[in-house]
């Protein structure tokens, strides 16, 4: 008795019912453009006195650069706990970035304002008072051990160096003295040796007389004067105030007394930080992204399947299944993983689902042709045909997309890299749900007695429209195959000359810049935004309708103070405008991105090309990696004829479409070279043909299927959602025409040449051809 059959059915049975556990005890992470919140992306500076010190001396121990920003990751911790903010996440990316996640956090200004302050607290002591003079400008210059400042009231005081830092401060609270009269002022504990530093500071100022600005002492945070107290006068020259406690008082109201005891016990960063990257969302949009990818997701789930049913009856009714345990394997995966679902994630999820009708539709394709060439008598035996002989074609077709899906994880950053690691998942996902639930409960049914006798509703028994057509028409699809290339060639200039003539409109994120999306009481034009803000100071805006009510906004770099300006322009002509997205790239990271987007786009073809060729010989994997080239040069030239944003978003598709689109390619190319071993004899031209007639309906009903769902995310999935699945929508049908018509083409004239040259291509069965 062949016990595999019950193994896989075990093997689906624990699968699914361990990701049903998962997925009911172990909630997702949703990333902050689903939930709304804010990311700020920091940046380490290196300090003047740092590279001083060490060219001084350059065998002194140096802290590295990773120690450096670890100790910064765990002062911002504290400062973003004090903030009150809920499960935010701060994280180290690469050895001198910072990525801070804040979920809930509508307001950014004030968290890079805490966050990127170095909050460097000192305390000095008072040498007097200095003169303002014309060479004197602000900032004062610092003098030889002692610096000039203006204090609280504006007038300027001489300050020794600094006696203490905020190294020695254990503590501060904001507290308010209603009887006292000091009103909001911050409380601050020293340490041990901050205890004594403080008794000798007060007891030195004691020693001048009462009233004189020599008795002060000054308590400046960041190079600005906070507080400068006398010393009270019963405290005793050189003795000091001891006791290890004090306070700063001043003008504070409770806002401003809670952020200076925040900062304090934040403590000082290690170096200054530079915000690179700020990117809000508000609640209300990342909910409607997940409403809208919801949607999307089970109408196009719906549609798929209601194809797959009507194309492969009873197989098709399993397969829908297996879908629906690849979604509960997807889900729990990512919980357990601990992945962070974003929106080009939630995409990828969807996706992914395309993926899994592929590879049912591929078997139950090679099931059909089995059965009709009476080699399997039965739909059992042509199904367990089926599964074995369509084994490579979709390991070959998924490891490509896995090598797309690795390389967003590794070369993108942000919601691009949540893409890459939920596409994996997904892949991985619908090759369990396609190659053991799928085949568990296939080969179920088809060992039932009721559908023994009725094998045609099995949707096996019987070869489908599309092949129907193909074996009485006969066509001769590569009887001419430059015609076909000449075809590709005048598609790719078109598209290259939309580059050209149009040019790239890159996004904020490849060019720096902010940009601002609103949702406003009343419709506005964009011209009249545009012609406004224009009037205000901002000739560059670029204002954009991203939908109804909805306009976007966007600007080079802009400041806080400047961004401000922008929205009330918007919100005079509009009544009320709303921000519900907000994000700044600097210029150095745009441009790092637009580099790493070009690297990614090259690495990604190179690997395919190398392993295509390691699978397939180097004709067919230049051949196949030339049309990838084909297809990524017309899906960009599209997109710059209509004008489209190239971004971050546009990148995840373009890896999308170079791994999505191979597959076609994969199964072409697998095709020839299962029929150039069994007919070695054949011309190669005939057998290309050949190959590419027999894999056309799994070409066709694949495409269709995922042509449901990215339909479903052009028009369901919102607004960032319709560029990402309008450039897989235009990647799956050039990628569906360049693997028939671009890569077969191409590789029966490259083994012509070949021929001609008297080189000869060896195939895989070692045998010279």
């Amino acid at each position: 008795m062949n016990r595999s059959p019950h193994i896989r059915g075990l093997i689906a049975l624990v699968t699914v019912a361990l990701s049903l556990y998962v997925a009911l005890t172990v909630p997702v992470t949703l990333g902050l453009d689903l939930r709304g919140g804010t990311q700020i992306v920091l940046e380490t500076r290196p300090t003047i006195h740092a590279d001083a010190d060490a060219d001084a001396d350059p065998d002194a121990d140096t802290e590295s650069e990773s120690d450096v920003t670890d100790r910064t990751v765990e002062v911002l911790r504290g400062r973003i706990d004090a903030l009150g903010v809920t499960e935010p996440t701060v994280t180290r990316s690469g050895s001198d970035r910072i990525v801070v996640e804040l979920p809930g956090l509508q307001d950014p200004r004030k968290a890079a304002d805490v966050l990127g302050r170095t909050a460097q607290l000192t305390f000095h002591q008072v040498l007097g008072t200095a003169v303002r003079t014309d060479d004197v400008s602000d900032p004062l210059p610092k003098r030889a051990r002692e610096q000039v400042m203006p204090d609280e009231s504006g007038g300027l005081l001489r300050l020794r160096d600094a006696s203490l830092t905020g190294n020695d401060v254990d503590k501060a609270a904001a507290r308010f003295d209603p009887q006292g009269g000091a009103g909001w002022h911050v409380t601050v504990d020293f340490t041990g040796a901050g205890e004594g530093r403080w008794a000798r500071l007060t007891g030195e100022a004691a020693c001048h007389a009462a009233g004189e600005p020599t008795r002060r002492v000054a308590i400046v945070l960041d190079n600005k004067i906070i507080s400068s107290p006398q010393v009270d006068p019963s405290v005793a020259c050189r003795s000091g105030i001891s006791g290890g406690s004090t306070r700063i008082t001043g003008s504070f109201d409770d806002g401003e007394a809670k952020e200076l005891a925040l900062l304090i016990n934040g403590g000082a960063l290690p170096v200054p930080v530079e915000t690179i990257e700020q990117r809000t969302v508000g609640a209300t949009l990342g909910a409607e992204a997940i409403t809208a990818g919801a949607w999307a997701a089970v109408i196009g789930t719906a549609l798929t399947a209601l194809f797959i049913i009507a194309v492969y009856r009873i197989m098709g009714v399993l397969a829908t299944v297996a879908l629906a345990c690849y979604g509960l394997i997807s889900y729990a995966a990512l919980a357990v993983l601990g992945a962070t679902l974003t929106l080009p994630g939630l995409a990828g999820f969807v996706l992914a689902i395309g993926m899994a009708v592929d590879a049912n539709v591929l078997v139950f394709e090679r099931a059909r042709e089995e059965y009709a060439s009476r080699r399997r008598p039965t739909p059992r035996s042509a199904l367990n045909a089926g599964f074995r002989q369509a084994f490579s074609a979709i390991a070959d077709s998924n490891i490509t997309t896995l090598i797309a899906a690795g390389l967003l994880f590794f070369l993108a950053s942000g919601p691009v890299r949540g893409f890459g690691v939920t596409l994996g998942i997904g892949v991985l996902a619908s090759m369990v749900s396609a190659l053991v639930i799928t085949r568990a409960l296939a080969e179920y049914a088809v060992a039932r007695p009721r559908l023994r006798r009725r094998p045609r509703l099995t949707g096996i028994a019987h070869t489908g429209i599309v092949r129907d057509r193909l074996s009485r028409t006969a066509p001769n699809l590569m009887g001419h195959p430059r015609r076909w290339l000449a075809a590709s060639a005048a598609v790719l200039v078109l598209a290259a000359s939309g580059i050209a003539v149009r040019g790239l409109d890159f996004g904020v994120e490849f060019t720096g810049g902010r940009l601002v999306e609103y949702t406003t009481a009343t419709p506005v034009h964009p011209d009249r935004v545009r012609s406004a803000l224009s009037d205000a100071g901002f000739p560059r805006a670029v204002v954009q309708s991203s939908g109804e009510n909805q306009l976007t906004v966007r600007t080079g770099q802009l400041s806080d103070a400047q961004a401000a300006a922008v929205t009330d322009t918007v919100t005079g002509l509009a009544g009320r405008a709303d921000t519900i997205r907000d994000e700044a790239i600097g210029p150095s990271l745009g441009k790092e991105l637009r580099q790493g987007a070009l690297i990614a786009l090259l690495v990604a073809l190179a690997a395919q090309l190398v392993y295509l060729a390691a699978r397939f010989r180097w004709l067919l994997g230049t051949s196949a990696v030339a049309a990838l080239a084909h297809d990524v040069v017309i899906l960009i030239g599209v997109f710059a004829w209509l004008g489209k944003p190239v971004d971050g978003v546009f990148l995840a598709a373009l890896l999308t479409v170079i791994g999505y689109s191979v597959n076609d390619s994969v199964v072409v190319f697998d095709r020839i070279r299962e029929l150039g071993r069994r007919e070695v004899a054949e011309p190669f031209a005939r057998i290309a043909d050949r190959a590419l007639l027999q894999t056309l309906p799994r070409t066709v009903n694949t495409g269709m299927g995922a042509a449901f769902i990215l339909t479903a995310l052009a028009v369901l999935g919102g607004d960032t959602l319709t560029d990402f699945a309008l450039a897989l929508l235009i990647g799956l049908v050039v990628g569906t025409y360049s693997s028939m018509f671009t890569a077969t083409p191409l590789a029966i004239e490259l083994h012509k040449r070949r021929t001609r040259t008297g080189i000869r291509e060896l195939a895989p069965s070692g045998r010279a051809r």
